[in-house]
């Protein structure tokens, strides 16, 4: 994946071929953002962001800014009309778009929301309160779930990893309200501050629900999440296919956590099934000894709070804006909510995403940009594919292998082929909390209901109007949502060297996740299977660790170090995207030289693209939670860990010995 954060975009792709006696081209670079004091040589972010920083201040309703923030202002606007007039016009609207304007009108209908207070809990709170031993805690685990309530286990159905062809289904540790098990377990005095604050937000919010003894109950729900988060696989663990792969049996899993009631669990999910995959056997076999320790009391607590967190932001707005005081404020460190109508444009993207997308395609992508940017990410393949017979570790018949995967490289841009029907999915428009909950069980159940049937290889992850981009293993495809195709990451009416630098790393970064440390290892099938010779993989691996030592020694917020291995696979992909789509920028050149524009060379204004991509300022608090919680590095490290490596880098910009970009040579990493 290209980006954590999952944003919306809504402008026209149109591909520009200027005409002769037309004006030149432009450079696609915001030169009034550059800190001209400082030498691309030394900081190439700092060099092209650097004023843009100084002079920019995060919003107050937001944790950080930068160039998806931009691209998400814009969206929401967008977003915002096409939401405004299904409203206006839902008597002649079809049912999809119908569905969106009572979604959108629930939300934005506070007085009914206010009127209603604690009512559509009622009857959860009541269930929850009425769980008498394990078999009803075990189906009200199952409820929940159905529901998208956090609960200690997550329950999904994907590709079996060794068998793509047909689905399996997970099971996988949860069952945390804070980001990651460090928040619970690290000694930091942030983490201890946050654990403080956690237990008295969770203190104030049952008090206004009228829990008597609040503050012995918070303390107490508190300790059983620091009790799960102990038992709980770190992320650097999670992100291992091999570890995380473990078909179990029905039976083997009762044996494993005999205190809980699986027959009662898959039950009341509705799923048959005998063979199941436990991402994190150790979790599983750890937390039996958790559930024998824990009174029923103590869980009927955690999961009236689980309720209440999940579903506070579609509440009355006391419990709203205590919960956006924790997780919004003290989390985050974002001193203002974000207006009710941005929200409710998110909620409707969230719950019914294909629908509003449909309509924004409609609008904003016609099908010649489809056809230009396919064009576009089949240009770079070759690319990669020429690259793969110049490396100098790997072996012919591991090269054979890798040539393979690529051909076989399943490609989707802008929008699906068919898009998903809503037709069983109820939407009141006086009832805001039943239609978050309804439209959770919507999707989950469309999920368990993939179980036997054949694996839909159509299928999309994002919708539409999302800036972001991702690689599937299980399917072997990249996939690039409308919204990501413009302007800063693709721009008709600049010179090509920014927009190879911009969005051709995008399209090389989701190529080399394919060839990453993790999608390394699954064949062109989807299958989890090595095809590589052992002395090519150790090649690979000893170029990894290097990576993993160069971002680890990267500090982004005093104490606090990326973590190399959690980050390794964007940081491989980074690598490998930059260097891929710089050799296409250069074949694409066709042994012609590139004009000289605002200054700067072609492959100045390449890498400065890129530089410019990243453009980002955030928050200490977000920036904390992402080193913890997110297997991307922040924006400035992705640029300076990543040109550092790279030889085009170095010739653009004549970086030498004494630079403070400069890598010797033995210590520069080029993956692909």
């Amino acid at each position: 994946m290209f980006r954590k954060v999952l944003l919306t975009i809504a402008l026209t792709v149109v591909i520009a071929t200027p005409s002769q006696g037309a004006a030149p081209l432009r450079s696609g670079l915001d030169l009034a953002g550059f800190d001209w004091s400082v030498r691309p040589a030394d900081d190439l972010n700092q060099f092209v962001n650097g004023h843009w920083l100084q002079k920019t201040v995060i919003p107050e309703d937001r944790s950080a800014t930068g160039t998806f923030d931009v691209l998400f202002e814009r969206t929401e606007g967008q977003l915002h009309s096409i939401v405004d007039r299904a409203v206006a016009n839902t008597a002649s609207a079809d049912a999809d778009t119908q569905k969106i304007a009572a979604l959108y009108a629930s939300f934005m209908d506070e007085r009914t929301i206010e009127r209603r207070g604690l009512k559509p809990l009622a009857s959860t709170f009541a269930d929850i309160s009425a769980i008498k031993d394990a078999h009803g805690l075990a189906r009200l685990f199952a409820r929940l779930s159905n529901e998208g309530v956090t609960t200690p286990f997550m329950v999904m159905v994907h590709p079996d990893q060794k068998e793509a062809r047909q689905y399996i289904l997970d099971v996988a540790q949860s069952g945390l309200g804070l980001p990651d098990r460090d928040y619970y377990l690290g000694d930091e005095d942030t983490f201890r501050h946050i654990r403080g604050e956690y237990e008295h937000h969770i203190e104030r919010m049952l008090r206004l629900t009228g829990t008597k003894d609040a503050v012995a109950v918070a303390k107490d729900i508190v300790a059983l999440e620091t009790r799960i988060a102990k038992v709980q696989w770190d992320r650097v663990e999670n992100r291992d296919p091999v570890k995380t792969y473990n078909r179990t049996k029905r039976a083997e899993l009762r044996q494993a956590l005999s205190e809980f009631d699986w027959d009662a669990f898959f039950s009341a999910l509705g799923v048959q099934t005998d063979v199941i995959n436990v991402s994190q056997p150790g979790y599983v076999h750890a937390l039996n000894d958790v559930l024998a320790k824990t009174s029923l009391t103590s869980w009927k607590q955690y999961l009236r709070w689980q309720v209440l967190r999940s579903y506070a932001p579609y509440l009355s707005s006391k419990l709203d804006h205590e919960h956006f005081a924790f997780y919004g404020t003290t989390l985050e460190g974002t001193p203002v909510q974000r207006a009710r109508w941005r929200r409710g444009v998110a909620v409707v993207d969230q719950s019914i995403g294909e629908a509003l997308g449909r309509l924004y395609v409609a609008e904003y992508f016609p099908p010649e940009s489809k056809m230009r940017v396919e064009k576009l990410v089949r240009n770079l393949i070759a690319a990669y594919g020429s690259d793969i017979d110049t490396l100098d570790w790997m072996g012919p018949q591991t090269k054979q292998a890798a040539h393979a995967k690529l051909d076989a490289l399943l490609l989707k841009i802008g929008y699906p082929d068919h898009w998903r029907d809503y037709g069983a999915l109820m939407i009141d428009r006086g009832d805001l909390l039943g239609n978050v909950r309804r439209a959770a069980q919507f999707e989950i159940r469309r999920n368990l209901a993939k179980l036997g049937q054949p694996v839909d290889r159509s299928e999309w992850d994002m919708t539409p109007p999302t800036i972001n981009a991702y690689y599937n293993p299980a399917y072997n495809e990249i996939v690039f949502p409308a919204a990501i195709l413009q302007p800063p990451f693709f721009d008709p009416l600049a010179d090509d060297a920014v927009n190879y630098g911009a969005v051709g790393a995008v399209i090389g970064h989701e190529i080399s996740h394919g060839f990453d440390d993790e999608g390394s290892q699954f064949d062109p099938s989807g299958n989890l299977k090595n095809w590589w010779t052992e002395a090519d993989r150790a090649a690979f691996n000893a170029k990894a660790h290097m990576l993993v030592a160069e971002y680890g020694a990267f500090e982004p917020v005093p104490g606090f170090h990326l973590n190399g291995e959690l980050t390794l696979g964007e940081n491989i992909a980074d690598n490998s995207g930059l260097a891929i789509a710089y050799k296409a920028y250069l074949r694409s050149l066709e042994g012609q030289t590139a004009p000289l524009i605002d200054g700067f060379t072609g492959a100045q204004r390449f890498y400065l693209g890129f530089a410019q991509v990243w453009r980002e300022k955030a928050r200490d608090n977000v920036v904390i939670e992402l080193i913890k919680s997110d297997p991307h590095s922040m924006g400035r490290f992705r640029v300076l860990g990543t040109v550092r490596n790279q030889p085009g880098y170095y010739d653009a910009f004549g970086v030498h010995a004494g630079d403070a970009s400069y890598e010797p040579p033995e210590k520069r990493v080029l993956m692909w």
